[in-house]
């Protein structure tokens, strides 16, 4: 006669059973001695007993248990009854929809889907992917109140400000920075995509020109054909004003494309000139607002264009007063006819600059040309 069946019914002798654990539950325990009335063959190893993925996940409870042996084995961890719905316990569910549960419960345990019903294949669950971060400009405070007597190479940050700066220019990036009119954007002039993302950004219209800022009077002859003395260009610059004059074939042919002139600025700002020239090459320039808006003396007036910008320096105030002449930008002169000069923006610097071409270099007035 067979003996009595093991309790897990699998239909063997229970004293051969290789399921049966020292619990008394299937799925867990080393396998017993053979049995003599099932002696293993000669020459070859017992099977290894069955391993549920449960157990090599470190959970005590095979997937694959018979349904009559939830209830026993649900007390080897509380967290498991618990992750069941309730009414799950042992004696009200049908033992399919047990196993199924159980299943379920190892399953969300360990960050596994238990597929479709009746499958015992599991898929991991990706968590979604992060949503990207939102863009915004990085904020570098300039030593002091952004002056330029106050602002020195020596000044703590000055030279992090400037290799930060010039580390986005390279990149192609747009960045606000200070001058010595008003807040400023600046990309490389070389680069055509940055040109096109200044425009775009401040909502400019195309058929307006960019300004070219570079960090010393010797810069000029590079990329200018330059038709008035030398001493002219150094009793204007560096200074509040920019001087139109036909450009060289050294600059980037999508940069005004609509017109052989180019306005160049040399602001008198000490952290314009120092990364103009550590930058080594020209610097696109316009003021940093939306167009046909007003221009900007702080940082916090333009933060609607910071999401879009790669870096902003601030340095601090421009200007003391809050009188409208403040935001009046650099005062532009067309210098592109020998012996003429033609005001094209009156600016902040008007009389000034008027009285030097005039009295001092003997400059008539002329229509401008500057589009």
């Amino acid at each position: 006669m067979v003996s009595r069946s093991c309790r897990c019914r699998c239909s063997t002798a229970s004293s051969s059973c290789w399921a049966r654990s020292s619990r008394g539950a299937c799925g867990g325990g080393l396998p017993p001695s053979p049995s003599p009335a099932f002696p293993a063959p000669q020459g070859r190893a017992p099977p290894r007993p069955h391993r549920s993925p449960s157990i090599l996940l470190g959970v005590v409870v095979p997937l694959s248990c018979p349904a009559q042996r939830w209830g026993r084995v649900s007390r080897t961890g509380s967290w498991l009854g618990a992750s069941l719905p309730p009414g799950s316990g042992p004696g009200r569910m049908s033992p399919a929809r047990r196993c199924r549960g159980m299943r379920a419960a190892v399953a969300a345990s360990v960050g596994l889907s238990e597929g479709s019903a009746g499958s015992r294949s599991g898929r991991l669950f990706r968590p979604p992917s992060p949503a990207p971060a939102a863009p915004g400009a990085r904020l570098l405070r300039l030593p002091g109140s952004g002056a330029v007597q106050a602002a020195s190479p020596e000044r703590a940050g000055w030279t992090e400000a400037l290799r930060a700066a010039v580390a986005e220019l390279r990149a192609g990036a747009v960045v606000a920075v200070p001058t010595d009119t008003l807040y400023g954007l600046a990309c490389a002039a070389s680069c055509s995509a940055a040109l096109r993302a200044v425009y775009r950004l401040k909502g400019r219209s195309e058929a307006k020109p960019l300004a070219v800022c570079l960090g010393r009077v010797a810069d000029v002859y590079r990329y200018c054909r330059v038709r008035v003395p030398e001493g002219l260009l150094k009793d204007l610059l560096p200074g509040p004003v920019t001087l139109v004059m036909e450009r060289s074939e050294e600059l980037n042919k999508d940069l005004n494309p609509f017109t052989p002139l180019v306005g160049i600025r040399i602001p008198d700002h000490a952290f314009m000139q120092d990364l103009a020239q550590m930058f080594e090459g020209p610097l696109a320039l316009t003021s940093a607002n939306l167009s046909s808006q007003a221009s900007s003396l702080n940082v916090e007036e333009f933060r609607d264009l910071w999401p879009q910008l790669s870096l902003v320096i601030d340095g601090g105030q421009i200007g003391g007063g809050q009188s409208p002449e403040c935001r009046l930008g650099s005062t532009v002169v067309d210098l592109s006819v020998p012996g003429k000069f033609g005001i094209i923006r009156p600016g902040c610097a008007l009389e000034s600059t008027t009285a030097i071409l005039q009295q001092k270099y003997g400059l008539l007035p002329s229509h401008a040309s500057y589009l």
